[in-house]
């Protein structure tokens, strides 16, 4: 029977519980306290789905027909795409429940404590260039409707939208996880109404007879498609999967955790997508003005009055996957080893962002082409790392060892030379097997697709590439189930060690040693 006393201390707990979810996080890479860990698996839709809901997807679309396939074709690479490449992060996510740490600190695991700076690194880099790419967006969506409204779309206009969208995106990302969750929430129902809006406003600009008009392509050309979908959508997300699980109750259903991330994740941009296919293949000069500026050119099919509500949503949208962005980001910058408090981690990573958005906005001639050369160059190693995560969940029937994670003395030890070099032969064949589609653009990473002749897959000319094979960018789907079947196959032997290992000192110790906080 409880006391006066007891349901005293409750309401303590509960005040101050509420307390630390209006404030600013300060957790930064050390294990959640268990009292910490009250987020069910539903919760995890309203992040994936706020980061995805935005109407950069429907853009994305047109660089999907851009391939040479049909809709047909294309829908069915949108769909599957999206849905598996969500699905991935989800498997990653269920980490998170099992080690209440951030992805890349778990991942350390796989690697080793100090071997997952390798990963760690390129998983930074891939946070920093996509939060960057979002805030560019925001930033040029907003000088195109101004400039349609006759407010003045030049210098000035961007210049404000700079420093209003970089600030929104760094307040929210130092406010941390609680206050994330909670705005994610409110932004789910707002871009998801105005989105709802635009389909309905833009509807007589699709013609059926159009959409069935384009032809078909080949399936090299449509493994292309998939692997740019897969690598734009889940695969761009996989390595902060974890970094919104952590905070899962220790009992949380994995199954129901792999669902709502990837439900989340998904069912946006594959209604989005689909949307953009019948706009694209209805409008020839849509496909084409996307290429310059993807959500300024959605909104020249709207109607005047419906431009600022199109604006408000499209940059809420890209604003909230940015802050998910430069929180992981954060917190991967920590996993290195740089010693900051997690707020002047996102501080620093803001800098970064805002220097990157005014550099490409007032000075870059072009930026679209090199960040997908980007994307493709980082998304082989990442599918690689991909691989070995998953199969090392896969692998493991306890969850981690908690302190094991910060001591490069513990069970992982320093490095598990293991995977790194099932990372960097699956990377050097990865990149050996995937194309510049942007050389004019992007010179600097005209070294790759050195294994397509040899192997008979292509054959570089003086204008590009040819052979069916040379844009299909297959090195980072074989990278991914490469370094899967390689980790299952190699590192069995060594989880099954680590585990028993765990087992012997839980039958000393008692699991409930070992579940304090532990600090980096």
């Amino acid at each position: 029977m409880s006391t006066p006393a007891d349901a005293a201390a409750s309401r303590q707990a509960t005040t101050a519980a509420a307390s630390r979810r209006l404030s600013v996080e300060t957790t930064g890479i050390e294990i959640i306290d268990e009292s910490e860990r009250t987020a069910r698996p539903r919760d995890l839709f309203w992040p994936w789905f706020a980061a995805n809901v935005s109407v950069f997807g429907m853009a994305t679309a047109s660089f999907v027909l851009g391939f040479g396939i049909s809709f047909a074709q294309a829908l069915a690479v949108c769909v599957v795409g999206v849905v598996l490449s969500f699905l991935l992060c989800g498997l990653i996510a269920v980490a998170g429940k099992r080690g209440s740490a951030p992805t890349m600190v778990l991942s350390r695991a796989a690697f080793g404590v100090r071997g997952q700076k390798v990963p760690g690194v390129i998983s930074w880099l891939t946070s920093i260039g996509w939060e960057t790419f979002l805030s560019i967006m925001a930033v040029l969506a907003t000088s195109t409707i101004f400039d349609r409204l006759g407010w003045g779309g030049g210098t000035a206009t961007k210049i404000i939208a700079a420093v209003v969208v970089a600030a929104m995106i760094v307040l929210a990302s130092v406010a941390g996880y609680h206050i994330i969750m909670k705005l994610q929430s409110i932004l789910t129902w707002l871009t998801g109404l105005a989105t709802l809006a635009y389909v309905a406003l833009t509807l007589d600009e699709v013609h059926w007879s159009a959409v069935t008009a384009v032809p078909a392509g080949s399936w090299q050309a449509v493994t292309g498609a998939l692997v740019m979908v897969m690598t734009g959508f889940g695969l761009g997300w996989i390595n902060i999967a974890a970094d919104w699980s952590r905070y899962q109750r220790r009992d949380a259903s994995g199954g129901a955790i792999v669902f709502w991330n990837t439900f989340g994740g998904a069912v946006a941009p594959a209604l989005l997508l689909t949307y953009g296919l019948l706009l694209a293949a209805s409008n020839p000069k849509l496909e084409e003005g996307i290429a310059a500026d993807p959500v300024g050119t959605l909104a020249t099919i709207l109607p005047t009055w419906f431009l600022v509500p199109f604006l408000v949503a499209a940059v809420l949208a890209l604003v909230s996957g940015a802050v998910l962005g430069i929180y992981s980001s954060g917190l991967t910058l920590l996993s290195l080893g740089v010693r900051i408090p997690r707020p002047a981690a996102a501080l620093v990573d803001g800098a970064i962002l805002t220097l990157g958005t005014i550099w490409v906005v007032f000075f870059a001639q072009d930026f679209l082409g090199p960040f997908q050369s980007f994307l493709i160059t980082l998304g082989v190693p990442l599918a690689s790392w991909a691989g070995i995560m998953i199969a090392d969940i896969a692998l493991r029937r306890r969850d981690y060892d908690e302190a094991a994670l910060f001591d490069a003395r513990g069970r992982y030890g320093a490095f598990d030379w293991t995977s790194l070099a099932v990372l960097a032969v699956a990377s050097v064949i990865g990149w050996g097997l995937v194309v510049n589609s942007f050389a004019a653009d992007a010179s600097w990473n005209n070294w790759q697709g050195y294994l397509l002749d040899p192997l008979g897959l292509g054959h570089e000319t003086t204008d590009g590439w040819s052979g069916d094979w040379a844009y299909s960018n297959i090195g980072v789907l074989l990278a991914l189930v490469l370094s899967f079947v390689a980790t299952l196959l190699l590192r069995r032997g060594r989880v099954r060690r680590q585990e028993l290992d765990d087992d012997a000192e839980r039958g000393v110790v008692g699991s409930d040693d070992r579940r304090g906080k532990v600090t980096s």
